[in-house]
């Protein structure tokens, strides 16, 4: 990139950011703390650079964009995204071929009749095929060249971040329940089927940290450090490490309890309860 402003678009989206400018400020020299008017004395140049002016005299091509990019979306089952306005009929809304069919759900159906489609991961997909909106369906490609792009999805989202993660490793899958099947097994959740295929941790090294912490700390740091696992979304299934670890983190709850409520039958209550 030394000559040139070619850039993966997707890194650094640098060929965004327009041409390079400089802002000179026009400040009277009597005046320094005058209220100036910034609309009409500021003035904001082009700064042309000797590369990229000869790269305008040569007519070279200052960016590219190679190969297109298809920005793949997906969902959970039955919960497609609708576009509609305030005033939009329910029904006229519900008719929209958008809600029906989605290209996600396309895919699915093009794996089902389509040998080669099942070859092929969902971010694999635009490399073969071409989708088609007016007509809401994949078909295969003949000319060019483009790459997948699956949106990135938060944890925080539980089952859409480990649908996410499913889609970049099953191919040719039909119905939803064939992405959520391992080893001929269907998982009950995403969140199963990734624990199942092994692209998921099995929250061990949290498991081991909280028992390890529990010889020098005390519950409350053990209970602190849990819930800074909870929030940073650090764990595959918390509720593994809870089971394996709540001995710890409920630890001098018999004597602290009964000490603030006055009676010994808080205690036991809350433990029932856990």
């Amino acid at each position: 990139m030394v000559q040139s402003r070619s850039s993966i678009k997707y890194l650094f989206k640098y060929i965004n950011k327009g041409p390079d400018r400089a802002t000179v400020v026009a400040v009277p020299a009597y005046n320094e703390c005058a209220n100036n008017d910034l609309v009409d004395e500021i003035l904001r140049y082009r700064y042309l650079s000797s590369c990229e002016a000869s790269c305008r005299i040569f007519k070279y091509d200052v960016h590219c964009r190679y190969p297109s990019v298809v920005r793949l979306t997906f969902h959970l089952p039955n919960q497609q995204q609708i576009v509609y306005g305030e005033d939009d009929d329910i029904d006229d809304v519900l008719d929209k071929p958008s809600v029906a069919t989605s290209k996600f759900t396309s895919w699915m159906e093009c794996n089902a009749i389509d040998s080669e489609a099942q070859k092929l991961t969902y971010v694999e997909f635009p490399t073969k095929f071409v989708w088609i909106l007016n007509g809401r369906f994949w078909k295969r490609r003949k000319i060019g060249k483009a790459i997948g792009r699956i949106h990135s999805v938060s944890p925080k989202l539980g089952e859409a971040y480990f649908l996410r993660i499913l889609l970049n490793k099953v191919k040719g899958p039909t119905p939803f329940d064939e992405i959520r099947t391992v080893n001929g097994e269907t998982h009950s959740s995403f969140t199963d089927a990734c624990y199942a295929l092994g692209v998921s941790d099995d929250d061990k090294e949290y498991i081991d940290a909280i028992k390890e912490a529990s010889h020098f700390g005390s519950s409350f740091y053990l209970r602190f450090l849990f819930v800074t696992l909870l929030m940073c979304n650090s764990m595959s299934k918390p509720g593994v490490v809870w089971e394996n670890t709540w001995e710890y983190l409920a630890d001098g709850i018999l004597y602290n309890q009964p000490q603030r409520f006055k009676s010994a039958c808080i205690a036991f209550f809350f433990l029932f309860f856990i």
